[in-house]
């Protein structure tokens, strides 16, 4: 007897999975894996295989998986050298997808209810994407602007955000514009940020493009109170007229005690691979249920049967768009993607107030030592409501790169930001103790 797809599926997938189980190689509930103690910070630390010849301020440019983190991605790549077919069929919930019955939840979706009730929202207002770069042109790209659109940004954002913006205004003849909400970020204050926006939005504004905190000058948003602003504009406004706001989200979460889906943005995008220590090429979008109507998906989707059932009926989808539409479909690396809820799990074991608190006991320790070395000037503002994990500084006589390469000549990572006027970053993580912080500024008062 020669079997189909559909039937090699159903006889021999679950049987896989299930010896797989056996053996001990499938993955293991999140909730359940590891039982380290994280109320110790030494013991976090540990969680992390970064090279202890160097002092690593960083870490928020791309992530070192920690041990939870590699253990899953381990169990995921030995499941998928063993029989990838099968995996793949049944780890995607494509059983469901051909008409199988099974009580098991399909990876992805896993990760969107780690995902959400870290976020504070629901598991199907989560897309999975690889990356905020990723996120944010989904967004743009899928917005329905017609010529005579504006999208409002700022100046501070980073370049895949402006790109992101500009390529999508071109595609469909809209127009977008760049404010400052500040000039000088050391001087930055909440009610300058939000009367510069307010007074910036026009008849036509119709997006304003965000981000939660600047790498250029390690700025945070009061971001409340800017959507509180953008809220205001919009109550004279009909449904179709109203002003959205779009959020590069990815230097805030993670670091934060404020859930993504409590800023009032409506649609976010961020990487999880930098603070919040998912693996590497993986990011999510957030947007409320409602919102995901107003995109149209860019990438054709694995992660829903819609549009494959509406495509084998021979007609586009007959509903709204759906958050897990805009998942980009293609073959992944599925041991990355899956082993997110992880990452997830990882800051809910640790606390995300503690996390929260922790980071910014350590930037603000690094700042008031930077702030006391002659011939240093810390731009990012000392106040913990305007800042989060990212330090800019600059030392008087030297550019950004030779701080940093200086700095790299005694065992410190550093890095510069990546854009026209660049700066010097220290960025203190959870990776690091004071004692490291100390070293830090130590090292940074040798170069001055």
């Amino acid at each position: 007897m020669t079997l189909n797809r559909r039937d090699f599926v159903a006889s021999v997938g679950w049987s896989f999975l299930a010896s797989s189980a056996a053996r001990g190689d499938a993955p293991k509930p999140a909730a359940a894996a590891g039982a380290e103690n994280f109320s110790d910070w030494s013991q976090v630390r540990t969680q992390f295989d970064l090279s202890p010849e160097w002092l690593h301020f960083s870490q928020f440019y791309i992530v070192s998986h920690p041990r939870p983190v590699r253990e899953a991605i381990e169990r995921y790549r030995r499941m998928l050298d063993a029989n990838p077919f099968a995996t793949v069929e049944h780890g995607m919930g494509f059983a469901a997808f051909l008409g199988q019955q099974s009580q098991d939840v399909a990876f992805p979706v896993r990760v969107q209810q780690a995902a959400a009730q870290y976020l504070g929202g629901r598991p199907d207002e989560v897309a999975l994407t690889d990356s905020t770069t990723t996120g944010l042109a989904l967004i743009y790209n899928g917005l329905t602007l017609t010529p005579g659109d504006e999208i409002l940004t700022t100046t501070h954002d980073h370049y895949v955000h402006h790109e992101a913006i500009r390529l999508a205004a071109e595609r469909n003849g809209a127009s977008w514009r760049r404010i400052a909400l500040y000039d000088a970020p050391e001087a930055a204050a909440a009610e300058q940020m939000v009367e510069r926006l307010r007074g910036a939005i026009g008849a036509r504004t119709r997006v304003v493009g965000l981000t939660w905190v600047h790498s250029g000058t390690g700025v945070k948003l009061p971001m409340r109170a800017l959507t509180q602003a953008v809220a205001e504009a919009n109550r004279h406004r009909g449904e179709h007229e109203r002003v959205l706001v779009v959020l590069d989200a990815v230097h805030g979460f993670g670091n934060q005690d404020v859930p993504l889906a409590g800023l009032g943005v409506d649609f976010a995008a961020a990487g999880t691979h930098k603070w919040i220590f998912a693996p590497r090429g993986t990011g999510i979008i957030w947007a409320p249920e409602k919102n995901w109507a107003l995109l149209r998906p860019t990438i054709p989707s694995f992660y829903s049967s819609e549009p494959f059932a509406a495509w084998e009926d021979g007609h586009p989808p007959q509903t709204p768009t759906r958050a897990a539409w805009v998942s980009p479909g293609g073959f992944k690396a599925y041991e990355h993607q899956w082993a997110m809820a992880e990452a997830f799990e990882f800051h809910r074991r640790i606390g995300r107030a503690r996390i929260a608190a922790r980071i910014a006991a350590l930037n603000t320790q690094c700042k008031e030592a930077l702030a006391a070395i002659p011939r240093v000037k810390v731009l990012t503002p000392r106040d913990a409501a305007l800042s989060a994990g990212i330090i800019c500084f600059e030392v008087q006589g030297r550019t950004p790169e030779e701080t940093v390469q200086r700095l790299l000549e005694r065992k410190v990572i550093a890095s510069t930001s990546p854009y026209k006027v660049t700066h010097a970053r220290l960025a203190p993580s959870l990776v690091n103790d004071e004692r490291q912080v100390e070293a830090a500024a130590r090292a940074v008062y040798e170069i001055a």
